[in-house]
């Protein structure tokens, strides 16, 4: 297969894991009664389940006794499966109390917050236009908390923790594939998602077998809706360039709106769309700098090679 086919393959990759995460808020609404803490209790525990077997299929588990043994990897995939159990709780909590457009800002936030995270904690130098990019996403979010009254506690939440999990992630390295730190952080989680149904059902908070066969099987299927996008994700990732990656991600919080406004009858104030619109634009400038930073490199790239040939 050739290289072209390879990254038009990767895209069509890309495009369905981030519209898949798009519409989750219509899959976690079909969840109702069930709660958020049932939701993300089943959501890890279903999934671990689905990362083992596939793991044993494959007699890939050999990485777990290595994973014990590094103290710094297991430490690094802790950190992040608490980041991504916070995200996740919190996401589900937003969806299920008809916050869904703020759960969209979160992830329209995310990559601002990720740039401002590189600059916090991993000392990166900013070019200019991601230093107004950041300046842009900071007044809209100033403006959103003065126009509402109150701090946009959501979409700020789900932003940073995402962004710390993209940050932990970098920190640790590839060590590990997409299916096996999925495992190890369900894996982390398993233990505290057995804890919550216990109390749940206790409490008699669960739905599990009292909602109809239908409703059981859509939390059973939670594993599958989680593991499916990653792995198209991470095959996304390894055939096309980050740019393309970059661009795509905006396919999720664009559908996550859309889900919110047409199809949950969530309401948008003027006020809403006009720090949404700050938002975009800072993904705007955010977007160009992106673009012409990697036309620089191509362009200088090949003006190496001109260079060296002989």
């Amino acid at each position: 297969m050739s290289e072209a086919d390879e990254q038009r393959r990767g895209a069509a990759y890309g495009f369905t894991a981030y519209a898949v995460w798009g519409l989750f808020p219509l899959y976690f609404a079909a969840l109702k009664p069930a709660g958020a803490w049932e939701i993300l209790s089943h959501r890890i525990l279903w999934t671990l389940l689905l990362c083992l077997v596939v793991l044993g299929l494959r007699r890939d588990l050999a990485w777990l006794r290595d994973l014990a043994r590094r103290p710094r990897l297991a430490g690094g995939v802790t950190a992040a499966a608490l980041l991504i159990g916070v995200n996740w709780v919190v996401y589900v909590a937003a969806v299920l109390n008809d916050h869904t457009t703020e759960a969209a800002l979160g992830y329209f936030l995310n990559p601002i917050v990720t740039v401002a995270l590189g600059v916090l904690v991993l000392r990166e130098r900013l070019r200019p236009l991601q230093w107004v990019a950041v300046a842009i996403g900071a007044l809209a979010g100033v403006y959103l908390s003065v126009a509402a009254g109150s701090v946009p506690v959501i979409a700020l939440t789900l932003a940073f923790s995402f962004g710390g999990y993209g940050l932990v992630k970098k920190k640790v390295g590839v060590s590990l594939t997409a299916m096996q730190s999925l495992s190890a952080e369900t894996l982390v989680l398993g233990p505290v998602a057995v804890v919550m149904l216990a109390v749940l059902t206790v409490r008699g908070d669960t739905t599990f077998t009292t909602d109809g066969a239908w409703h059981t099987a859509l939390l059973v299927l939670a594993g599958v809706a989680t593991a499916t996008p990653l792995l198209l994700f991470a095959a996304a990732a390894r055939r096309v360039p980050l740019v393309t990656i970059g661009l795509l991600q905006f396919i999720t919080p664009v559908l996550q709106l859309l889900c919110g406004v047409l199809l949950l009858d969530e309401h948008m104030s003027a006020a809403r769309w006009t720090g949404f619109a700050i938002v975009w634009l800072a993904l705007v400038v955010l977007t160009v700098d992106t673009l012409r930073h990697r036309s620089g490199l191509a362009r200088a790239r090949a003006a190496e090679l001109a260079d060296i040939a002989p």
